[in-house]
């Protein structure tokens, strides 16, 4: 007997999925799945990031044809692709600036999640998963950048990687390992460009988790409520398929201006010119998406506690589920929780403008400042504030704000519009 009962017409795919119920797994969790109807457009950059990651995949796996991971051939291989591979200057552009919107996407998402409370419970793993997911992508990002072996890539390689040396009694050891060496050569780049190739596809299995654990607990949505019944859904599909395809649409044309039109804004000059380990840059500066945590490490003068900063400014986020013990979700309806959340945005846009400065005068005291303030929004103004603030009152469920007015109704709204409308029809 069939562990399915399927309802398909086709007797080839009534067959497959009798025996292998991929077909209906699909239909309930891309087709049926239930939706909060009143999600906004920003839930939308989760697909987009997972629409950006098989772009890089697929992009990836045609470059590594023709990259050459040797000191002596790599630089004069991305140089080939360019000039000699047909579309191959599309290829390395794509990559190239599709790594750079593929961070603003999770950044987005990573934001909202923030100020819509999406980390609470029942979505704690949902929340850690997506921090891995970053963790990883930083990862791949920084391995990417080494492959090709420009000035920028072999001195942002050699200064990051000799990092590690802080750490007491394994440092040194450690950063001979991750050199192969005594120095930045030949078996570095035969290391990262492997772990460059394989880390995508760690990504893609920690993406998998990630949707899984969405629908196991269910979307979030803008009020931070529950939905009560099918009243409050919607549909996955066309829905919200409809409105992810429409954002994809008007990210992919920004993202087209780049690469068509402005395809070496985000990429850094320096890069273009062959690795030298006898001439260093004027100014080291990584991508922009490293920026922020480029601007904690200079902050601290001691070189561990800079280090441990970086590092920390990304583990701290695995506890966010735990440091906001506040019951409201959304930021909606905690006005001063909101207020902070602002300032914490800014704060990041500053820590990545210092990040780009040379680290002297304004600039250190800037990245110590937003340093300090970054810490201290996860570590003292977000566990205080969901103890002491009162956040406004709470809808009693989504779908009256959705229909009529866009806002949570006051009890007894209902029963006030229901008399005027009485009123009206005695009138006439």
């Amino acid at each position: 007997m069939a562990l399915y009962d399927t309802q398909y017409q086709n007797p080839l795919i009534k067959w497959i999925d009798s025996r292998l119920p991929i077909i209906t797994l699909m239909d309930n969790e891309y087709n049926k799945y239930p939706m909060p109807k009143n999600i906004n457009y920003l839930w939308a950059f989760g697909a987009i990031s997972m629409i950006m990651l098989f772009v890089m995949i697929a992009t990836g796996i045609f470059l590594a044809m023709q990259y050459v991971p040797t000191t002596d051939g790599a630089f004069d291989s991305v140089e080939r692709i360019m000039r000699e591979v047909n579309y191959g200057w599309l290829l390395r552009y794509v990559h190239a600036n599709g790594a750079s919107f593929f961070f603003l996407a999770v950044y987005f998402h990573t934001f909202r999640g923030l100020y819509y409370g999406s980390y609470k419970e029942p979505r704690e793993l949902l929340w850690i998963i997506g921090v891995l997911i970053l963790i990883v992508m930083i990862m791949t990002a920084f391995t990417g950048y080494v492959l090709p072996w420009g000035q920028m890539s072999f001195w942002a390689a050699t200064v990051i990687t000799n990092l590690f040396s802080a750490f007491p009694l394994v440092g040194d050891d450690l950063v001979t390992w991750i050199w192969g060496g005594f120095s930045v050569d030949e078996p570095t780049l035969n290391r990262f460009f492997p772990i460059h190739f394989v880390l995508p596809f760690v990504i893609f299995g920690l993406v998998f988790l990630h949707v899984a654990a969405l629908h196991i607990c269910g979307s979030n949505n803008p009020l931070g409520i529950d939905t009560k019944g099918p009243q409050d859904t919607v549909p996955f599909n066309p829905y919200a398929t409809m409105k992810d395809l429409y954002a994809f649409f008007v990210f992919a044309v920004i993202f087209a201006v780049f690469v068509f039109f402005a395809p070496n804004y985000l990429l850094h000059p320096d890069n273009y010119v062959p690795a030298d380990p006898l001439v260093t840059p004027a100014h080291i500066v990584p991508e922009w998406y490293f920026l922020p945590f480029y601007a904690i490490l200079r902050a601290i003068p001691d070189k561990l506690g800079g280090v441990i900063a970086m590092f920390g400014s990304l583990v701290v986020l695995f506890f966010v589920p735990w440091l906001d013990t506040s019951k409201v979700r959304s930021l909606v309806f905690r006005p001063l929780s909101r207020l902070f959340f602002w300032l914490f945005v800014i704060n990041c846009f500053a820590l990545g403008w210092a990040g780009a400065m040379p680290a002297e005068g304004i600039w250190i005291l800037v990245a110590q400042v937003g340093t300090a303030f970054y810490f201290a929004y996860f570590l003292i103004v977000m566990p205080v504030l969901s103890r002491k603030e009162t956040p406004l009152p709470l809808p009693e469920s989504i779908s009256e704000p959705v229909l009529k007015s866009g806002s949570p109704r006051p009890k007894g709204g209902g029963r006030v519009r229901a008399s005027a409308t009485a009123s009206r029809k005695e009138k006439a």
